[in-house]
């Protein structure tokens, strides 16, 4: 069983810098995917970055691509989203969530453990 645990979302202007945290607690397996999900108000949760646990791969989507990092504490077991030059089409609630033994990281069925979401408001 695994428990993920946001931190770090509230409010930035356009442009600005935001870091997101997920925390997770029990145990991963380096053959685990650990993701990024945003659901803005009124649409479809989508993907926006992730990880293997094992360190040898990342993947954003494109609407992120050169604006956002996600990236491992290898002394913890936290996953961090840095988000730059954020824009208003941004704002979202951001989940974590974490897979096991799985290629299909873009979709959100993969996923077996979710965090409760963290709030991103972005204005211009």
């Amino acid at each position: 069983q695994v428990r993920l645990i946001e931190s770090g979302g509230g409010s930035a202007q356009a442009g600005d810098s935001l870091r997101l945290s997920c925390a997770g607690l029990g145990r991963i397996y380096s053959d685990y995917v650990v993701g990024w999900f945003r659901q803005a108000l009124g649409k479809e949760r989508e993907f926006v970055a992730a990880l293997s646990w094992s360190g040898d791969s990342t993947h954003n989507a494109e609407s992120v691509k050169g604006r956002f990092t996600i990236w491992r504490d290898n002394g913890e077991n936290t996953v961090y989203l840095e988000m730059n030059s954020v824009k208003r089409e941004d704002t979202a609630v951001y989940y974590c969530a974490a897979a096991q033994g799985s290629n299909y990281y873009w979709l959100r069925s993969s996923y077996d453990y979710w965090g409760q979401g963290t709030q991103v408001t972005v204005s211009s």
